[in-house]
């Protein structure tokens, strides 16, 4: 049965490919209007165009240095006549088509990483948590100079994609540069069979709740409310952390699902195209996971998509605050439409709007309070010896068994540090006031 298949797709020209799973919903496909026939726009194809194409067509059958058959030379056609569009429409042959099918699962074949060109160079966007790249210290920021022995200046994004692929447990060699140092740097992962999990959660305090989405996929919204109801199962929580950073996005309704579990009314998001099915609003239920809960909102450059469509609809029915840095600005949808021979068009059709009528494409999300990444540096000479520090030593019943461990997290992670800070000044008010 012929489908749609609609999502948010992240910055620009990245390809996720076996890299990243490219998680989809399949809806009806998109109807062509009755009165199109009368359109000129769309019938009437001028000839002289036509003409020139089929002259150059027939100059590179007969004058190209090698020999290109009819075939590659039509796709070759269709793939510019896509990508001259935008930055996120493509087409998209039987095995590209196929793989990002294949990764609507949410498990796919390679290092974990999200790559993309920026200024004609392949540039590491972000790697997902707990991957070969992850834990072999690959940054988002860093360019690929090499794949093995390969270098990736002159290679395009799929072709560098299909360099990174391969079979689980066979090794890739990269050669990155890094901001800041000087010498390249050489990192070798094995690659593996990613299945990602969106959704990850904790209590950084007794109360207070850290709640991790790294990207959005079809039962992202069921692990947020699975999430929150592990976090609430010994006491409620006076106060959760929503970290979006480095989440380049994902599928529309998990979206909605995600914002919905601290929403019980209002609109989240709607989108607006040229063709009526293209135009949606989706709104809150009554049903809710976290209804009351202070909640704080962590974004930064590479919360695209989705991400961005939580925390518009967060920020607009000013349910939480939204803490950190710009977000990136991916305010487009993208369609999927298959084609009848085994091959698809990834097609932009509309804009999406948080419910205020903000539009995001190119402007991002400005958080309420902007705090940049960090660390805390404490040096012993100004630090104090306490009882907890001495081995051995007699805990409280309340003393939590990693609590040097997450203050350790902290002091590495600014931001989050700030989050925490503000949600218990957030609750010291509502006291004082009650």
């Amino acid at each position: 049965m012929s489908s749609r298949l609609v999502r948010l797709l992240p910055a620009p020209r990245r390809l996720l490919a076996a890299l990243l799973p490219m998680t989809l919903l399949a809806l009806p496909l998109m109807p062509v209007p009755a009165d199109a026939q009368d359109e000129p726009a769309v019938n009437e194809l001028p000839l002289e165009d036509i003409q020139t194409f089929a002259e150059v067509f027939e100059r590179i059958k007969r004058a190209y240095v090698e020999e290109v058959d009819d075939s590659t030379l039509l796709r070759n056609a269709m793939r510019g006549m896509l990508s001259e569009l935008d930055p996120h429409s493509a087409y998209l042959d039987s095995e590209e088509f196929q793989s990002l099918r294949e990764s609507t699962e949410g498990e796919f074949g390679g290092i974990g990483i999200e790559v993309g060109l920026e200024e004609g160079r392949l540039t590491v966007i972000t790697p997902i948590d707990d991957t070969p790249a992850s834990r072999a210290g690959v940054q988002a920021r860093d360019i690929i100079l090499a794949i093995d022995d390969t270098p990736t200046e002159r290679l395009s994004l799929q072709e560098a994609v299909t360099l990174m692929r391969g079979e689980p447990g066979s090794e890739i060699h990269l050669t990155l540069q890094r901001s800041g140092v000087e010498a390249p740097v050489e990192v070798t992962l094995t690659r593996e069979i990613i299945r990602t999990e969106s959704v990850r959660s904790e209590l950084l305090e007794p109360g207070y709740g850290y709640l991790r989405v790294s990207q959005f996929q079809n039962r992202t919204g069921e692990q947020v409310n699975d999430a929150i109801r592990q976090l609430e199962r010994n006491a409620p929580l006076q106060g959760l952390i929503l970290d979006l950073r480095n989440n380049p996005g994902g599928v529309l309704q998990a979206a909605v699902a995600v914002a919905d579990a601290f929403l019980d009314s209002g609109l989240v998001v709607y989108t607006e195209g040229r063709l009526p099915d293209t135009e949606m609003r989706f709104s809150a239920s009554r049903e809710t996971a976290a209804p009351d809960v202070p909640l704080v909102v962590l974004i930064n450059g590479g919360s695209a998509s989705a991400a961005e469509i939580v925390a518009g609809a967060l920020q607009d029915q000013r349910r939480g605050v939204i803490m950190g840095t710009e977000s990136f600005g991916k305010g487009s949808v993208q369609q999927v439409l298959p084609l009848g021979n085994g091959e698809g068009l990834k097609l932009t059709t509309a804009l999406y709007y948080t419910p205020n009528g903000r539009s995001i494409q190119a402007l991002g999300i400005e958080p309420d309070v902007t705090v940049v990444r960090g660390r805390i540096e404490v040096t012993e000479s100004s630090r104090q010896l306490r009882e907890a520090d001495l081995e051995g030593h007699l805990r409280s019943s309340g003393e939590p068994r990693t609590s040097s461990e997450r203050s350790a997290r902290l002091r590495e992670d600014y931001q989050l540090g700030e989050a925490l800070n503000l949600l218990k000044a957030l609750n010291v008010l509502e006291r004082r006031q009650g």
